[in-house]
């Protein structure tokens, strides 16, 4: 029996099955390449998700994460730290929002972000206590907290978990007409994931972001954008709303804001937003920790003095050119921007998937027919040269 199988085993007796993974134990781990408990090495197309943009254990990253455990881990907000002001200003540099709100996961991020918006237009609209409401797109993926799930038009996300929290009005993604028919004197914000990510790497028609960012600022609605996968470089921009000049109210970020050493998210917007937040209103006894600060500032730092957003540009653009010449009669479409590539088959993704993963290769279908490619954007021409040649002998 191999340790793979061992640790199999063990997961799957001790540990819920809320997930499908592939069948490997992922043991150690450098840069874009994974090594299993039987020493098979891996080159990881996933990402986590998109949380290691900048490598797996980078050692600027974990330098700081490690001199920061050294100091002082957790403080609460009940006190002041020496890193969550520091982090804070840096976010504002680098994004131009005057404001940031802390907190650790995606979704609480998401929670935050609806909250700000519904504290907004009571603020801002005359609107009545409870009747304020968010419009949100088909096929979203925003986290998996009770109220997320319940605008989620995935049946399978919502099925034994309700009742939902109301409020959620939702139009087909990326039309813009639906869009300007469903805002309502309610409508406090419009939440939209610039591309859409489990969907299958969805992108909306070129001009929809600026169309629809045009149409909430003229009905006094805020723009809200997840940028918590498409964010931090993923798209070969620092935002994927970059690729339209749209500058959304509010942006939610998360993962590679990390650099997969720590949960740390944040909500992005200018004082007249998230200044209208008072003490007792909203908090997380982790949010603005100082080792998620350290760790948020280092992993800022090397995603933009490495470079890694214009790696994610150039090298995503030649994956993408040499995806879309692989002939197969398996492949329908290719889509995607920067290091984030949607491959729709006409059959079955994760045969192929499981197929890539003997092959030395880790990436995970998404949406049964989807494979999605976001290796790190650390990743250089050589290895993504051997990555290509892998996919296209499986498809072929």
């Amino acid at each position: 029996m191999s340790q793979s199988t061992t640790f199999i085993e063990l997961d799957d007796t001790y540990s819920a099955h809320n997930y499908h993974p592939l069948d490997v134990v992922v043991a150690e781990a450098e840069g874009v390449w994974v090594t299993d408990v039987d020493g098979k090495r891996y080159l990881d197309c996933l990402s986590a998700y998109s949380a290691v943009n900048q490598g797996h254990c980078n050692p600027k990253i974990r330098d700081a994460m490690l001199a920061q455990m050294n100091r002082v881990t957790l403080t609460s907000r009940a006190f002041r730290n020496d890193q969550m002001g520091p982090f804070s200003k840096q976010l504002s540099d680098i994004t131009g929002y005057e404001m940031s709100l802390l907190m650790n996961t995606g979704a609480e991020a998401v929670e935050t972000a609806i909250k700000a918006a519904r504290k907004w237009g009571y603020n801002n609209k005359p609107i009545a206590q409870g009747d304020a409401e968010i419009i949100v797109c088909s096929g979203n993926f925003h986290g998996r907290t009770t109220t997320i799930v319940g605008f989620s038009s995935e049946a399978s996300y919502k099925q034994d978990f309700g009742p939902f929290t109301p409020g959620f009005v939702e139009v087909p993604y990326g039309d813009i007409e639906a869009l300007a028919a469903a805002i309502t004197p309610n409508t406090v914000g419009f939440l939209i994931e610039p591309i859409q990510g489990e969907g299958g790497v969805i992108i909306p028609q070129e001009g929809f972001l600026a169309e629809a960012k045009q149409l909430c600022a003229d009905n006094q609605v805020l723009f809200i954008a997840d940028e918590i996968q498409s964010g931090l470089g993923r798209t070969g921009k620092m935002f994927a709303c970059d690729h339209e000049d749209v500058r959304a109210d509010i942006v939610i970020i998360g993962k590679a804001l990390s650099g997969g050493f720590y949960p740390v998210s944040a909500v992005l917007a200018d004082k007249s937003i998230l200044g209208l937040f008072q003490p007792g209103d909203h908090g997380s006894t982790y949010g603005g920790n100082p080792l998620g600060a350290a760790v948020g500032m280092a992993a800022m730092n090397v995603l933009i003095e490495d470079g890694l957003v214009q790696n994610s540009a150039e090298l995503g653009t030649y994956l993408k050119g040499r995806l879309e010449r692989i002939e197969s009669d398996h492949v329908t479409e290719i889509r995607g921007k920067g290091l984030w590539i949607g491959m729709e088959l006409n059959t079955a993704a994760r045969p192929f998937c499981e197929a890539l993963q003997k092959r030395g290769i880790l990436c995970k279908e998404t949406h049964y027919n989807v494979i999605r490619f976001a290796p790190p954007l650390v990743i250089q021409k050589p290895d993504l040269d051997w990555m290509i040649g892998e996919i296209e002998a499986v498809l072929s």
